[in-house]
């Protein structure tokens, strides 16, 4: 899942990118308001973390300016500050979610979880799709209740798989949200998780439930065919 923070405190941007990256978020910086802006206009993030004491440009105006040019992704507001005011104000601009600083990185990630979840439609934390079911809080997977034991990338490229269901999905989405801005689109490692996680799958479910459609991209076979 791929993440941009738009913080100008540099130390605790840098410790919000370093410990959610632990939890296996994969996360851009900018520490600019019209940086920010930029690349959350541009790139397609699953989730924003916005400041609004940004030194250029103020966190609500970026907001207002992202909804208005129709960009949806969860926007998840941190800032200093807790008036009921500022949090109505954000939330009616179109934010998912509200947390005020101090803040502890474990709530931090469920509210991220949970906006996500808001944002596909589900209430229940582990999506299921036919014999298979991924949790994305514990970073799991199993096939009718036996486990699956998945490298940290094929995990990523499964839910986000499932977070997109029942869609086809090319390989460069998958790659554009399990890699930061710093993956190399020429390295033919991502074909190689693909074909891992395929097969294990296969191994876990008994059946091809990884499909490739030639020309289009993936997607999970929720029945047999």
């Amino acid at each position: 899942m791929l993440l941009l923070i738009i913080e100008d405190d540099r130390d605790l941007a840098a410790s919000m990118k370093k410990g959610l990256e632990k939890y296996g978020f994969y996360v851009d910086v900018s520490n600019l308001g019209a940086e920010g802006e930029e690349k959350a206009y541009v790139n397609e993030y699953d989730v924003i973390l916005l400041d609004l004491n940004l030194p250029d440009k103020d966190g609500i105006e970026i907001l207002q300016f992202l909804r208005e040019s129709g960009i949806e992704t969860p926007v998840l507001i941190i800032s200093a500050r807790d008036e009921i005011e500022e949090r109505a104000l954000g939330l009616d601009l179109g934010a998912d979610d509200y947390i005020t600083k101090p803040f502890q990185l474990l709530e931090l990630r469920a509210r991220i979880q949970a906006v996500v979840r808001r944002f596909h439609g589900r209430t229940n934390p582990v999506i299921t799709i036919g014999e298979l079911s991924i949790n994305p809080a514990t970073r799991t997977a199993a096939a009718n209740g036996v486990p699956i034991l998945l490298a940290p990338k094929e995990f990523d490229i499964l839910e986000y798989l499932a977070q997109k269901h029942p869609a086809v999905t090319t390989a460069e989405e998958v790659a554009e949200h399990i890699y930061d801005e710093n993956f190399d689109p020429s390295s033919s490692i991502l074909r190689v998780h693909f074909s891992r996680l395929k097969r294990k799958l296969a191994d876990g479910c008994g059946r091809e439930i990884l499909q490739n459609i030639r020309g289009k991209g993936y997607w999970l076979c929720e029945k047999q065919s």
